[in-house]
């Protein structure tokens, strides 16, 4: 029976694929510049064409157009994906020991000493660039391992040579949602949240979709391939700030910074562009920061989401949709992080929704609706999509209450669901359930798999 499923999902996955230029982990290859697009209201409304990471999130698997699966499939399909990824791409795209995708060529050094890194110069390392992390008060340099050493080799011998320092790959992170097909946008606004100020690290959003149009919003690239809109961006900031005529999100209206840390390349999503994202936020005082993308432990993620709350910042990030038995993802694991899980329309946890002692809340995920990139309504599902409703509805509380008191607040409204008490699949409970937008209010179609 397995074996049938798994063979059902490869001749599935194959039909939906895109040629080899398309990603399946976004884009962004981190570099020197973090070029500002225009600072203003309405940019990047141009979408660009779709590709299998918006119609098929590897996180999701095919769950979208198969949703009796078993979970261990879907876990199996995702493993495929990334395993495409790796070949399609080998040029700029290595994997570390676990099999995790990371950026051809590169190591991250956390504030190295001038003795480490003129040993790892020695060595024949040389420094690509240095990651300018003023926003949160760290310092991070991208090294080139010697012709020829994988990355692997090269973490492990910059590790043995400088045991006090700190080095990791420069991992790619994947969002976590799936996303259906457009429909019509309706007319009309809500009244918009005042003083809510949020942040979000995803691609780029349509600015000029209807439900957007009511929000200011500024957006930065962080790789140098530049900015890319993408659905899925677009879905989760019209989660956060949307709002026209049936359709709103938690904070209508508010002022939204996008830290697009994908662009169109085949490897965006790293963990140096979220960092630096992630400073830019800090620098433009973004009191709630939207995070809804997954991917391993990495350190230099972890010393930016610690730097962040430090600052006290809020950061809100989905738990993902490897399954109830996969290992917690990041940066939603990390401590202090506001880890949201998903729930359908009848309250009962997404079937491929992590689980564990991460997960802190749960909120709407499935059975919704959702701004596309192309100026419609799209039905979402996936944690992705759960996070960025709780992420408003802090920052809404914020512009009063203050930011980790806003987050008090929104807890104490949780609505316990499973076991009594805090537990590892709704968290403290279920909030802001009030938020979810059915698709047929607003005409989304049934979710679908989308090709290029």
């Amino acid at each position: 029976m397995r074996s049938a499923v798994l063979s059902i999902l490869a001749t599935i996955l194959a039909l939906a694929a895109t040629p080899a230029s398309a990603q399946l982990l976004g884009g962004g290859v981190p570099g020197l510049g973090g070029a500002p697009l225009r600072d203003t209201v309405g940019q990047l409304d141009a979408p660009a064409p779709s590709t299998l990471r918006e119609a098929l999130d590897p996180a999701e698997g095919l769950l979208s157009a198969a949703r009796g699966l078993p979970v261990e499939a879907i876990s199996d399909l995702r493993r495929r994906t990334v395993d495409r990824l790796l070949r399609r791409h080998a040029d700029v795209v290595d994997a570390d020991e676990a099999g995790q995708p990371v950026v051809r060529g590169e190591v991250l050094a956390l504030a190295p000493a001038p003795a480490a890194l003129a040993a790892a110069e020695a060595a024949g390392f040389q420094v690509a660039r240095r990651s300018d992390l003023t926003g949160l008060g760290l310092e991070a340099v991208v090294l080139k391992p010697p012709r020829g050493m994988s990355a692997r080799d090269a973490v492990r011998r910059l590790r043995g040579m400088d045991p006090g320092g700190t080095y990791d790959f420069n991992h790619l992170f994947q969002t976590s949602g799936a996303v259906g097909k457009a429909a019509a946008a309706p007319n009309g606004a809500a009244p918009r949240a005042r003083g809510a100020r949020l942040g979000l690290v995803d691609g780029s959003a349509a600015a000029r979709h209807p439900a957007l149009r009511g929000a200011r919003i500024t957006q930065r690239a962080f790789g140098p391939g530049g900015a890319r809109v993408t659905d899925h961006a677009t879905a989760v900031a019209s989660l956060m700030v949307g709002t026209a005529g049936r359709f709103h999100g938690a904070a209508p209206g508010g002022d939204l910074l996008v830290a697009d840390v994908y662009g169109p390349t085949p490897v965006g999503g790293s963990a140096e562009a979220i960092a630096r994202g992630l400073s830019w936020l800090a620098q433009n005082q973004a009191a709630v920061v939207n995070i809804s993308l997954v991917g391993p432990a990495n350190r230099l993620l972890e010393a930016a989401v610690s730097s962040m709350l430090a600052r006290g910042g809020i950061v809100v990030a989905a738990v993902g949709n490897d399954g109830p038995a996969a290992p917690p993802l990041y940066p939603a694991a990390y401590p202090g992080v506001v880890a949201v899980t998903g729930v359908d329309a009848r309250r009962n946890a997404l079937l491929e929704a992590g689980r564990g002692d991460q997960v802190d809340l749960a909120a709407p995920g499935a059975d919704m609706a959702a701004a596309g990139a192309a100026g419609g309504y799209l039905a979402v599902r996936g944690t992705s999509f759960a996070a960025p409703l709780v992420a408003g509805a802090i920052a809404r509380q914020a512009a009063v209450l203050g930011p980790r008191q806003a987050l008090d607040a929104v807890r104490r409204s949780a609505v316990d669901l499973g076991r009594p008490g805090r537990d590892p699949v709704y968290g403290r409970g279920l909030v802001v359930f009030e938020m979810r937008v059915e698709p047929a209010q607003v005409g989304a179609r049934a979710l679908a798999l989308r090709g290029p």
